[in-house]
Formats: structure tokens, sequence, C-alpha cells
């Protein structure tokens, strides 16, 4: 149903995407069930004539799919221009910008800075570095936000939780904490679900003493005090952070224990290993990581990702994109 609803909302109001891996076969598959679904309006990147080449030998639907080689492209020296625009302080000549948008992931995501797409999702092929770092670069993070961050959306069969960051930041501290917390509650709502943020660790409430558990606690109070509409609470175990009967016991007067859907991990090793723990033994749909924090909407995907993983996360990227124009 959570599925469905994403790409209903999709479908409203149609937004343009850009995949810089236009040669990837998965790519290919997932493009073709998006534009025939009439979900969203695609550009592909990569050499046009390999492109062309692959899609009649996976006979795929694409014909009037728009395809862009940056190598060729006569934007190509537009986006120089503006990249050597934004980075020249950084000592970026504009010969090095120019050769820099050769490479599709920064092609891309000068599209989406520049509003010629709306959004790029990319990771099939490239690492989560090649796709993240020319957005934090040309894109940047929302005003007052310190840290991009990320949320992985669990759909179990009951209910979907929301977990982050299980793929960006090793070790946040506090303040860096606090921010995720916060941006976790505002991707939930992008979505249509009510936030009730656990923010985890190893104890709950004030039982727990160490440098871990205490870190927890002031980011708690931190996003409280800035965004004291969101119902943030912690330190918080996962099972009284899920299980009415454990929070009746370890937090009763708790308004987040017990029912909590968003659930804030205190460092990427925690956050990773939950997520593809529940997903493997549950389950459970894993759709993400979604980032949070930047400008505009650029996600990443996982290597090992599946055609539908790709719809999914166009389909999320396409609702970000909405709910920010």
């Amino acid at each position: 149903m959570f599925e469905y609803e994403q790409i209903q909302r999709a479908k409203a109001n149609i937004q343009h995407i850009v995949l810089p891996e236009g040669d990837e076969e998965r790519i290919l598959r997932a493009a073709e069930i998006l534009l025939l679904r009439n979900i969203v309006n695609i550009t592909l990147l990569g050499d046009v004539e390999v492109i062309q080449q692959k899609i009649t030998s996976l006979g795929l639907q694409l014909d009037d799919i728009i395809i862009i080689d940056p190598l060729k492209s006569e934007l190509r020296e537009l986006y120089a221009k503006a990249y050597f625009k934004l980075r020249k302080e950084k000592g970026v000549t504009y010969d090095m910008a120019y050769d820099i948008m050769s490479d599709v992931s920064y092609f891309g995501v000068m599209m989406v800075h520049l509003n010629h797409a709306d959004g790029m999702v990319s990771g099939a092929v490239h690492t989560t570095q090649h796709t993240i770092r020319p957005a934090f670069q040309i894109i940047k993070t929302k005003p007052g936000v310190s840290i991009v961050s990320s949320v992985f959306f669990m759909c179990l069969e009951d209910r979907v939780l929301v977990y982050s960051d299980c793929a960006v930041n090793p070790n946040p501290d506090a303040q860096e904490l606090a921010d995720i917390a916060v941006s976790a509650a505002q991707t939930a709502m992008m979505y249509n679900i009510s936030p009730r943020v656990a923010m985890l660790s190893y104890s709950t409430g004030e039982s727990g003493k160490g440098e871990a558990v205490n870190k927890v606690r002031q980011a708690v109070a931190i996003a409280q005090r800035a965004h004291p509409e969101f119902k943030i609470e912690g330190p918080m175990q996962y099972d009284a952070a899920i299980d009415a009967g454990v929070a009746r016991t370890k937090l009763p007067d708790s308004k987040v224990a017990g029912q909590a859907n968003v659930f804030v991990f205190p460092d990427l090793n925690t956050g990773n290993n939950t997520y593809k723990a529940v997903q493997r033994s549950s389950g459970a749909i894993a759709i993400g990581p979604i980032l949070q924090g930047l400008n505009k909407p650029v996600n990443d995907l996982s290597r090992g990702c599946t055609v539908t993983d790709i719809v999914n996360t166009v389909v999320m990227t396409a609702i970000q994109s909405q709910s920010e124009n």
C-alpha cells in the first residue's frame, strides 16, 4: 500500500529525473517500467550509441527516451562555467571544470542544480562517494542543516518504519545526531508518516551511564529545544521503542516509547547492521537510502540494487522534488 500510494503521488505531478548510469541493464529495465507507467520523465546519461544498442539487445520499449552524452553535449560548456564559478575559490580552473563535466555524476548533479532536471538517482554502478561528492560540492546542504544524512523506509507487512542514519555518517556528534533526528522527522512527514522519533541507545531513560548514551541524551535535548513540535524522545532501547509492553515497564509516561515509527541510530555501525538484519530476517522491503538535508534531491543506490529498488528510489526522489518545488 505504501509503495502504491507513493507511485500515485509521483504520477499526480510528474517530475524529471536524471539517471547517470544509462548503459546499466538494471537502470534501463527500471526506466522502461517508470516510463510505461507514466510515473516520471527520464534522461539517461552516457554514450548514445552504446545505450541505444543495449536497449535494442534487451528488447526494451524506450523509443522516446532522452539520452545525453556529457562528452558531446552542448550543455557541457554551460555546466563547466557554472562549476568553475562555484569552485574557483577552491583552486578549480575552467579547464579543470570542463574536464570534470565529462563525468556523468557531476553532469547529472549540475542538471539538477540548474533546474534541467528535478532530481538524480545513481549508485547501481558507482560508489556512494562518486554519487554524493558532486551533490555536496554543487547542491549543498539546506540552510540550518549541519549534515547530510539518510533514511531507509522499512516496509513491513503491517506498517512502515523509518530508519536513520544507516548509510552516510560513521559517528555523528550530539549536534549532528539532533539534526539527523529532525531531518528524519521532516522526511517522514513528506511521505505522509506522522513521526514519533525514538533516539536509540543501549540504555533506556536515565538508567545508563557512559559516553555513548550521554551523546544520545544531549542530542535529544538539542532536538527537543530546536523543534518542540516533534515527538522526539530518548535515549531508549529498540525493544522499548517498538513494543508497548516493554515501554509500559521501562518508560510508562512516554509519548513515543512502544509506538515509535522513526528510529535514529547512534552511529553508522549500529544503523547499517540493524536495517540489514531486519530486512533479511523479516522479509521487509527496504526503500533507500534516501538522502536528506540537501537543497535538491540526489539519491544513492546500493550497487547490489534490484530493478524494483531502482523504481522505488526514483519514485521517492520524485516526491522529494514535488515537496521542495
